[in-house]
């Protein structure tokens, strides 16, 4: 029997487990592998599912504010075109998140796409870029002319206002993290 510092005896001792196996990219592949990018996928659908449904929350806020928000003489919004504007970007936002609520809820509860998922992807990413960029050219140009009715007078009108440009704000960061998710789903598409 060899000594108990020597090689042989350590080898007896150890048993190396070998690594699992691997892509060529050095990832890991197999069951583990599978199950991880199920359970992320489910996550990043789930997600996604959530900010639309917080959208749909805030877009409609929005729009309720500013539309009920006529106090009467210079106290109502209509008279002004920047707080128009902003309940003009407001209904197409709440239609199309509405819509893609509806749909993601459809997609997730029946396991299927109404349209292609590269085509759905890619629809997904470029809308809500530009509904995003609509509520927040919205609200930014909101945020001044409120600003100087609030340094005149701090009243319910001034107030309904900046409720209602938070409200189109918040809108817009839910768009926004949905517009990275539905970028990172079409980086993932498989195009072949």
């Amino acid at each position: 029997m060899p000594p108990f510092g020597s090689s042989a005896a350590a080898a007896d001792f150890e048993s190396p487990v070998p690594p699992p196996p691997t892509t060529g990219a050095g990832l890991p592949m197999g069951v583990p592998a599978i199950v991880r990018r199920w359970r992320r996928d489910d996550l990043i659908q789930k997600g996604s599912l959530v900010l639309r449904g917080l959208a749909l929350l805030f877009s409609p806020l929005d729009f309720i504010i500013m539309a009920s928000n006529k106090h009467g003489d210079c106290k109502d919004f209509d008279r002004y075109k920047e707080f128009r504007y902003l309940l003009a970007i407001s209904i197409p936002a709440t239609l199309y998140t509405e819509v893609q609520a509806l749909r993601h809820v459809h997609q997730i509860s029946i396991g299927q796409d109404l349209v292609k998922r590269q085509t759905s992807a890619l629809i997904d990413f470029a809308s809500d870029q530009v509904v995003a960029y609509l509520l927040i050219s919205a609200a930014s140009l909101a945020v001044p002319m409120t600003n100087r009715m609030r340094n005149n007078a701090d009243n319910l009108f001034t107030d309904c206002l900046a409720a209602s440009i938070s409200m189109a704000f918040f809108g817009f960061l839910t768009l926004a993290l949905s517009a990275l998710i539905s970028g990172y789903k079409l980086s993932t598409q498989s195009y072949i």
